[in-house]
């Protein structure tokens, strides 16, 4: 027998929220704040209006529906199923977040504060809500496909991100590896890899090309090419700087063999979801076969 289709609408909490659970109470957190020259109102504004938004969404679930909530530092531990439909209520950087644990299914942006978020992912209102979800599993739903990027280490480990992948050292120090595979393989030391999408294009890959005033063309979201550049490579009698930047089309990788200690592989800012990669591990990073389908 069939499952019903379940609503999995994700949040993060509030920076209000992480306040009265530092300070107590709304009086002890609005002191804080006072004491340095802040008020805690919009703050506690923009809780009030995420809060609202989320339950306005949880009511626009069909009844027929099943129904789950999973808070961002929760998602490595939430199981999605293949009957999913997610909505992500917040910032477009929750997407992103939420992307690597997907396969595939249909995803929905709603923002919930419009005007302060970009509403590059998510693109809808929470008023929009219910004709969205009637419609997501529908044929010809539409949306996107949007390109993720993946990093594959030869014990297996693998990581799915939407914008970037970072590889580097877990602190200050300085990254160690050979670049590329075979005779063409450059030793460097460097502050790290970034391999980033077409979505990463507005972020931090973004920051690099044009600090690099590279020639390359920035892609697309839905284009399956990636860019790449190491950040700050050392020239030195043992290390290179030929190897600092280029693009990956559909199947080819960009290989990394680690001559340090230990380093880690990442997605879209979440450190504590990291591969660890240590001395004489060789990491693979490329475009992805999965993509996230963004509706709308």
């Amino acid at each position: 027998m069939a499952l019903a289709p379940r609503a999995v609408l994700v949040h993060r909490t509030t920076e209000y929220a992480e306040l009265l659970a530092r300070h107590g109470t709304h009086g002890q957190a609005a002191f804080f704040l006072a004491s340095r020259g802040r008020s805690v109102d919009e703050i506690a504004a923009r809780h009030h209006r995420t809060t609202a938004a989320l339950a306005e969404v949880a009511a626009a679930v069909p009844l027929t529906w099943r129904q789950s909530r999973v808070e961002r530092a929760d998602l490595d531990r939430f199981l999605f199923g293949p009957e999913d439909v997610v909505v992500v209520v917040g910032q477009d950087g929750l997407v992103a977040n939420t992307a690597k644990y997907l396969s595939g299914q249909p995803v929905v942006g709603i923002d919930t504060d419009p005007g302060r978020n970009p509403g590059v992912l998510v693109r809808h209102r929470v008023s929009d809500a219910a004709k969205l979800l009637a419609s997501a599993l529908r044929k010809g739903a539409g949306g996107e496909e949007l390109t993720m990027v993946e990093a594959v280490a030869d014990d297996t480990q693998r990581l799915l991100a939407l914008n970037e992948i970072y590889l580097g050292p877990p602190g200050h120090q300085t990254a160690r590896y050979r670049i590329g595979s075979g005779e063409s393989a450059e030793a460097q030391a460097s502050s790290g890899v970034l391999v980033g999408t077409g979505t990463g294009a507005t972020g931090w890959l973004r920051s690099l090309w044009q600090e690099r005033d590279s020639a390359l063309r920035l892609p697309s979201p839905d284009e399956r090419r990636l860019l790449w550049f190491v950040r700050e490579a050392w020239p030195s009698p043992a290390t290179g700087t030929s190897l600092v930047s280029g693009e990956l089309h559909g199947g080819a990788r960009l290989e990394l063999t680690v001559e340090s200690d230990r380093l880690v592989a990442f997605g879209d800012g979440m450190e504590q979801d990291a591969v660890e990669l240590v001395w004489g591990q060789t990491v693979r990073v490329g475009v992805s076969a999965t993509a996230l389908r963004l509706l709308g």
